[in-house]
Parts: structure tokens; sequence; C-alpha cells
């Protein structure tokens, strides 16, 4: 190869050109940084228009049309030519644990686990890996996937580990189990009472499983990570969440130092992804907030807090009106009484926050939709969000659209959990369950996300779960309460400008609009056309942040 050709390939190479330059063509006189070009571009405005290009300036969108409106009218440094793959707005999840996924990948994955065998096999693993660390933590296992779907218990924890604390999270983050070195180091004993939170004894012996408040007790002790190992956190979680087309994540429960963090790397161009940031209700966050009100930048948004009302379903923490249908005379249980729950709705209220609850049973929702409309009064733009909106009892469903409050769902909970929800509620009772359609039709939109670590980081995932209500297998064959499903074009609003709604920034992301950011994903197959069996494999070719590549397949 000449040094003539050689530095054409490496001009193309670099010039962001999906297979090459065409900038021979272009004949505008206008300015633009990039254009994108023969694409399949939904623009996901108003009227679900779709178009062929775009150009973008300065991090934003300028214009939107055919290509040969684009290319005659501006004249671009870098183009890309889309070859006719489909193009999105950039995606946002509209409720995850973005610091605590980065956080996560250094502890042992207890995913798809199909057995308590099988979770101390990848403990052992994970410790051979990592031997010097002050504990061995762990996520993600279910007993529901078992063979024996029943809590496991800590003796084998205790024989392997019996001077080095451990805790196994389970995958809703309401259950874990502990050993007894990290249980003495609680100061937990068969004794330990709370609000909120139980410590499970058995024949006057803890077995190690912690439910909701109580895991706090343990892992309070945890050292906290330090300064370094937080931004190596954030860095690869943006990574992980670029390659899957996200661009904007709702962090959920997050303190000041972490939120302080986030803006520095921003600040300083370590971290790109932009953040909507709900704020754990401590005291120092109160403090602070209250007293300065909310945050804003280009990539930051801090305006609202996350509270937790219960637990959840499949650990039995989730609160119900009427008793567990595969535990007798159990209810699950809140996190905090009324009084707390009022308080905090009305201090928020005050100060020109965004409360976005929690709440998974029915009795939960009710009482926090029954708070939020004392609050709130009737119809209003405050947005509050009642997180997960889980089971909703039919005498409570308008409330939604009376109060306009907004119900941010997580579709993969429902493929995740349907294969024993109706063990937990019974017939009648789990066809109030996931009801993303009914919640639709309450205000007009409903914001989506994955809930990640909890669920798959995958959004793609969401929308299958979403529109078809099946698993990875398409599990069941016509899908999980169909009368609840979403249409195509309703998941793929969901997980952009409704999301962005949901945050107080559909003007600025969540569509391919002029002015707005020009946040976006080349991606390899049309959602909108593919086979239902197919949605989950989609692939995220590329991610362009403010008109910036920061992900190429």
């Amino acid at each position: 190869m000449t040094k003539k050709l050689r530095t054409l390939a490496a001009a193309l190479l670099l010039g962001g050109t999906l297979l090459g330059s065409c900038t021979s063509t272009q004949t505008g006189s206008e300015a633009a940084d990039l254009i994108v070009y023969n694409g399949n571009v939904y623009t996901v405005n108003k009227n679900f228009d779709k178009v062929e290009a775009f150009a973008v300036k300065d991090g934003k969108i300028l214009a939107v049309g055919t290509s040969e409106e684009i290319r005659s009218k501006y004249k671009a440094s870098e183009e890309l030519n889309a070859e006719g793959k489909t193009v999105y707005p950039g995606l946002i999840d509209a409720h995850a644990h973005f610091f605590r996924y980065g956080l996560s990948l250094v502890s042992a994955d207890l995913v798809d686990t199909e057995s308590f065998k099988e979770v101390v096999q990848k403990v052992t693993e994970q410790r051979e890996k990592y031997p010097d660390t002050e504990w061995i933590t762990g996520r993600g296992w279910d007993q529901n996937d078992w063979a024996v779907k029943e809590f496991p218990t800590k003796d084998t924890l205790d024989m392997l580990f019996p001077d080095t604390p451990v805790i196994l999270t389970r995958i809703d983050g309401h259950a874990a189990l502990a050993n007894q070195k990290a249980l003495d180091l609680a100061g937990i004993t068969p004794q330990t009472k709370m609000v909120g939170g139980l410590v499970e004894v058995e024949n006057g012996k803890m077995t190690g499983i912690l439910v909701d408040n109580a895991i706090d007790l343990v892992s309070a002790k945890i050292p906290a990570p330090s300064d370094a190992e937080s931004r190596e956190a954030l860095k690869n979680a943006e990574a992980n969440t670029f390659a899957v087309g996200l661009t904007t994540v709702d962090d959920a429960g997050l303190d000041k130092s972490t939120v302080d963090l986030i803006d520095d790397m921003h600040k300083k161009g370590e971290l790109q992804m932009r953040v909507y940031a709900m704020l754990n209700p401590s005291q120092e966050n109160q403090d602070y907030y209250f007293k300065n009100g909310p945050y804003k930048t280009d990539r930051l948004n801090v305006r609202s807090f996350k509270i937790y009302s219960d637990g959840a379903l499949g650990s039995r923490g989730a609160s119900l009106l009427k008793p567990y249908a595969d535990k007798h005379n159990h209810f699950g249980f809140l996190l905090a009484s009324e009084k707390e729950f009022r308080d905090i709705a009305a201090n928020l209220h005050k100060h020109g926050f965004q409360m976005n609850t929690h709440a998974i049973g029915d009795s939960a929702n009710r009482l926090l939709l029954d708070i939020y409309g004392e609050v709130l009064g009737g119809e209003n733009d405050k947005r509050w969000r009642i997180e997960h909106s889980q089971i909703i009892n039919p005498a409570d469903m308008n409330k939604f659209g009376k109060y306009s409050i907004v119900p941010s769902v997580q579709p993969t909970h429902a493929t995740s959990d349907m294969y024993w929800a109706g063990d937990r509620l019974g017939t009648e009772r789990v066809k109030h369950a996931y009801p993303f359609k009914q919640l639709l039709d309450q205000n007009g939109y409903i914001p989506l996300g994955t809930d990640f670590p909890v669920e798959s980081i995958n959004p793609f995932f969401t929308f299958h779960s979403a529109v078809a209500r099946q698993d990875a297998k398409d599990w069941p064959e016509g899908g999980f309460q169909m009368e609840n499903a979403l249409s195509r074009e309703q998941a793929l609003r969901g997980m952009t400008i409704w999301a962005a709604k949901s945050n107080f920034e559909e003007h600025e992301k969540g569509s391919i609009e002029a002015g707005k950011f020009a946040d976006f994903i080349l991606v390899d197959q049309d959602l909108m056309t593919v086979k239902p069996e197919k949605l989950r494999q989609t692939q995220v070719l590329r991610t362009y942040l403010n008109g910036k590549l920061v992900y190429k397949k």
C-alpha cells in the first residue's frame, strides 16, 4: 500500500463514516459538524415521523430531512452514511443503579445460578480471583430459579469463610445471605428487631437471611470504595451502557458525595454519560439540597429524591392488602411509618423536588398514591413518580391520572417474575400486576427502565418484554397477560421521549429534532419491523453523544 493510500485509509477510519466518506457530493454552504444520511431515522417526534438524514452542529441537531435536502444545504467535516440502517434517539433508562452497577462488576455475579451449590462455586472462584479483599460480596441469586425454591442458609459460608465476612445479595436487592462473621461485625443477633426489616430465625438460630432494612446493618460495615475505585466503577459502567445504546441513565438512590464525584468527572471530561440523579433521603442530602435547591448541567440533573416504601415480591417484602397466597398471614411490610412518608412528601413539595417512590405491593401503592394525592391536590406538572408500580388494586388505578402521577416501570420485571408471581399473589390478584397498558392510559405516557443490575442493562430486553411479554426463550406462547402489552411505538417512546419527560428533559433530549442534543444510536435491525423473537438480538453499531462517537462495535 502506498503512503497516499495508507493516509486515505486512516482518514476514513477516523472520519466517523460507516463505510466511507462521500464528502465530494456535498453542495451546501451552511456549516455543520456532522451529517448523517441515507438512514432509516426514527425521530420519535410528536408524529413519530421518519426521515433519511440530519445535520449536527455544536452538539445539537441542526435540521432533519431527506438526504438530498440536508446534503444540499449543509457542508460538514464529518459524514456518516448509514446505508439504510436504523437510527434512534439515544436510549434513556428511566430507572437504574448506574454507580452500584459499576461497583458490582468486581463482585461475584450470581445471576442465573441454578442452585445454591452453583452460588457457592461462583463465590469461591471470585475469592480466588480477589484473595485480599476485606469482604466477599456477590449479587444476583434468585431461589425461584432453583429446584429447591427456598431461601438458602449460611452454614456452608460459615464453614468455607469463618474469618471473612460474606454478604450475597438477592437479585432484587431486598434480601441477602450473610455469614456469621458478617452478622457478628454488624452486631446482629436472633433478638435483633427493626421497622421495615427482618432477621430470619429458625429454631432460635439465625439462618443468615436478611430482608430489606436488616441488610443495611451489614452493608454499613463494608468499607466505602476509594475515590479511585469509584471513578473506575463509573467509567466501567459507562462503557457497558454506551455499548447497549444508553445515553442517559436515571440513577436511583445516590448520596451527595457520589453526585459530586459524577459532576467532577463530567467537568474534567472523564465521564460523558448523562445522569438523572435521584437522591437518597439521608439527612445530609436533605439539609444540603433543601437549602441549595436542584442542580442542573447538560449532563447532570439533580432534582428528585428516591424513597423506598416497601420491599420486593420475590422476597415477600412487598406490602400487600391481603396475605401472600403462599405464606399464611404474611402481608409484607412498609419500610417506614406512614407519618414518615407524609413528612418527606410535604418537605419535598415545599422545596420543589420530585418524589420518586419505590412501591411494589398493592398496599404500598395505595398508601403512596393517597399521600401523593393529599400533597399534590389534583392535576399538576410536578411529575411525581411511583417507581415500579407493580401491583395496583383496580380501585387505585385512576389515582395516577387524577393526581398526574407518573408510573415508572421496568418491563423485564414482569417477564422475570411471571413464573412465580401467581404463587405469591394467587390467580385473581396476579391479573392486576405489571399493568403497563392500563398505567399508560392514565396520563398518556409511561417511562421505561431496566432497574439494572437487578435486571440486565440491555434495553432491547426491555423492549421485547414490553411488547411481547415473553422471556428470552419466547415463553409463554402468546405472551404473559397480553392485555397489558405496549405497542412497539409506545415502547420506543417509553425508552426515549417519555423517559425524558419523566425527568423534565423532553425539550432537550429524547427525540431527533432541531435544537435537541445530538444523542443517537445506529442499530443493525429495525425494532419496529423485525420479528418479535429477534428483538433481543438487536445490536448497537454506534452510539453518539452530543454528535460525538462514544461507542463503535
